[in-house]
């Protein structure tokens, strides 16, 4: 029998698709707020001192202690990003997780009612699994392309990031599982994430860092976890301005707070700052909460306000009322391999093509395939490992679809590269938390590719990373280039349907990919003297020097900056190819006046002018045509995912409000739009914009 769980976004977060930002922004708790935290009180006034130092630190590495004579259960957390990160010393634990496209992959998608189902399914397997609180989803923009957690979190645009953001929160809530929204704040890079301060000014921190993290609060989001990095001068789990003045007081978020694993230092300041939960919980608040009461340098008061957080956010998810696990959702987990699979289908990016592909499956022709990812999964590591079930290799996808046309040769000579009619060329890298990577590929795999170019002009690279590496040596040379990112267990069946033709690729990049990182607004942030490394000693390293990582590029990420710079980059954000081609066509602004509290209306048709069906993501960026301060030259504010027949045409529709043309005033900390002209650019990637308009704010 179906749970009476009742999913209360499902229908609206399939039907919205793209452009348009909630309208209705409070989840509906199956207990209210106030009900909940008149129960919460009366268990804390039950509650003593000891026992409210012990719920506000964690137990058991991964779990919320229970107090069985409170009617308090103990609850079990986990981590995720590409699905459930089974820890298999815990009992009773899931014997399987589903392995998903990376969230950066479920980004390049561009789809937010796919992301609604990708979080439900990872949901449902929360529930499978009797997990409460999902520590997930990842939302730290794509600053530094050579950051170890990009594969984890949504691209470089926050617009992008919010949309996609605020469906997933939702159809995590939707199973009855908390949703955690991580890591706040600006925490962009892993290199010596504990000793790293970020220094970023107040209009950065609301145009670009904060947006996803509202937008996520707003859908409903019931759990918020800090980061390892400083703040402008504070560790940010300990920070009174991070905790109480921005996330509780400018972002109205009212739930449960937690640290990250380690990555607080002072339980004053931990009490002190609107923390609610230390994580692990085997070091500070455990071991100082009852000197700190004594001395009379915290309050009795402070404890029970985090105490009174925890317990409220349990009650309203429903948490002290039912079984956490429910058997029924192991009967998903079929559903939830389609959810993975249909990911990859959409979220694999078509760089660039010069006609090789599709390689059609009746062919004779011998294929060639080697490279680093043919027999094995590409993945992150860290808390976001999964190890999946049902994976499919790359190897196993391509025979069979290819059959006994496909040669796999781990290290060809020169003259099969050269008298191969077509070769698959695979490459990549592997990323982690704890430590960031070079942007250039290892020089094996780069010698790998340049090599294959070089001999054969038909080689299709296909490349497995989860943020953008440096392509510039060998892309101009290569037939066809695929990004891939971490396609998850099914994706290189995904992967094999792109190349044969049977599924059109619709990808679009949510990053841009510099062609050296010498370009890119993070250039320079590794301190004179200081190099990368890999392993965990590095990130566990407190001597190290606090790095102060200035940002200094301020509101001009990504596209934005190389835009303002006139840099151009390989690959634009928005970018990806199809194996058809669409005309823009007619485009009305309406009104072409609007005052605050209006709406307008970008409309115009679009028309598949190629031989296959298709998707094309539309994008609708803003320009200030006046602006009174430095801003982006456009940046996106609207967009959504059209499927065409070959000839079919729609008119597309895609709304803005006032805010959308809005910047951050730090004169009077708030959101100012401007009255002017602003112009209206629509386009199929930021480089590419095929129709512009106007419209005039008063």
């Amino acid at each position: 029998m179906r749970p009476a769980f009742l999913p209360v976004f499902a229908l609206t977060a399939l039907l919205l698709g793209g452009a348009t930002a909630l309208a209705e922004p409070s989840y509906k708790t199956p207990v209210s707020f106030e009900e909940a935290d008149r129960r919460a009180g009366e268990i804390l006034a039950r509650m003593t001192m000891a026992e409210k130092l012990q719920y506000v630190s964690g137990t058991n590495f991964m779990y919320l202690k229970g107090f069985p004579r409170l009617g308090i259960p103990e609850l079990y957390m986990s981590d995720a990003t590409m699905g459930l990160h089974l820890r298999k010393n815990y009992n009773p634990q899931l014997e399987q997780s589903t392995a998903f496209p990376a969230p950066i992959a479920l980004a390049a998608t561009w789809n937010p009612g796919l992301a609604y189902n990708y979080a439900r399914s990872i949901g449902e397997e929360c529930r499978a699994g009797g997990i409460a609180v999902l520590l997930g989803p990842g939302m730290n923009i794509y600053r530094v392309s050579q950051g170890g957690r990009n594969f984890e979190y949504f691209g470089e645009d926050p617009f992008l990031v919010s949309r996609l953001i605020e469906r997933y929160v939702m159809g995590v809530l939707d199973t009855g599982t908390i949703p955690t929204l991580k890591h706040f704040l600006a925490n962009n890079s892993d290199f010596h994430r504990r000793t790293s301060n970020s220094v970023v000014d107040e209009r950065t921190l609301h145009e670009i860092y904060l947006p996803a993290f509202k937008a996520g609060i707003d859908a409903g989001a019931m759990s918020v976890m800090t980061s390892y990095n400083q703040l402008n001068g504070e560790w940010t789990g300990q920070s009174h301005y991070v905790l109480t003045d921005l996330l509780r007081g400018e972002l109205g978020y009212k739930w449960l707070v937690m640290t990250d694993w380690w990555s607080v230092w002072d339980a004053e300041k931990i009490i002190k700052s609107g923390q609610d939960l230390e994580m692990p919980g085997d070091k500070y608040i455990r071991a100082d909460g009852d000197r700190l009461l004594q001395a009379g340098k915290v309050a009795p008061a402070d404890i029970d306000r985090m105490a009174r957080d925890l317990l409220r956010t349990c009650i309203a998810m429903g948490l002290f009322d039912r079984p956490v696990a429910d058997k029924y959702y192991l009967g998903k987990f079929a559903e939830h391999e389609q959810v993975a699979l249909q990911t990859a289908r959409e979220g694999i990016v078509l760089l660039r093509n010069n006609g090789v592909l599709p390689l059609a499956k009746g062919g004779t022709d011998k294929i060639l395939v080697t490279g680093l990812f043919v027999d094995n999964l590409p993945r992150g590591g860290g808390a976001a490992d999964v190890d999946g079930y049902n994976v499919t290799t790359l190897h196993q996808a391509l025979s069979a679809t290819y059959g006994d046309r496909l040669e796999f040769v781990p290290d060809p000579t020169d003259e099969q590269l050269k008298s191969a009619p077509a070769v698959l060329v695979s490459t990549g890298t592997f990323d982690s938390e704890g430590w960031d990577r070079p942007f250039a590929l290892p020089d094996t795999e780069e010698k790998r590719v340049t090599r294959a170019v070089s001999l054969n002009p038909r080689t299709v690279v296909i490349v497995n990373s989860g943020g953008g590496v440096r392509l510039t040596g060998w892309n101009d040379r290569a037939a066809a280039v695929i990004y891939g990112w971490y396609p998850g267990q099914a994706g290189n069946r995904a992967l094999a349907e792109i190349l044969a033709g049977e599924i059109n690729p619709s990808g679009k990049l949510p990053i841009s990919i510099e062609r050296e990182f010498a370009d890119s607004p993070a250039a320079g942030y590794l301190p004179a003297g200081e190099t990368l490394y890999t392993g965990w000693d590095g990130d566990n390293d407190m001597s190290h020097r606090i790095i102060d990582n200035v940002y200094k590029e301020g509101v001009f990420v990504g596209y934005r900056w190389y835009e303002a710079k006139k840099i151009a980059p390989l690959y634009a954000f928005g970018h990806g190819l199809s194996y058809t081609t669409f005309a823009y066509k007619n485009l009305a602004v309406s009104p072409d006046t609007v005052f605050d509290g209006g709406r307008i209306t970008v409309a115009f048709k679009l028309t598949n002018t190629g031989k296959a069906a298709g998707a094309e993501t539309v994008q609708v960026y803003v320009h200030p045509m006046n602006a009174p301060l430095p801003r982006p030259d456009k940046e996106l504010k609207g967009f959504t995912k059209v499927t065409l027949q070959p000839g079919e045409t729609k008119d597309v529709i895609v709304r803005l409000t006032p805010k959308d043309l809005a910047y951050w005033d730090v004169a009077t900390h708030a959101w100012k739009s401007e009255p002017g002209d602003y112009e209206l650019r629509v386009g199929s990637a930021s480089d590419q914009i095929l129709l512009t308009g106007k419209v005039t704010l008063h």
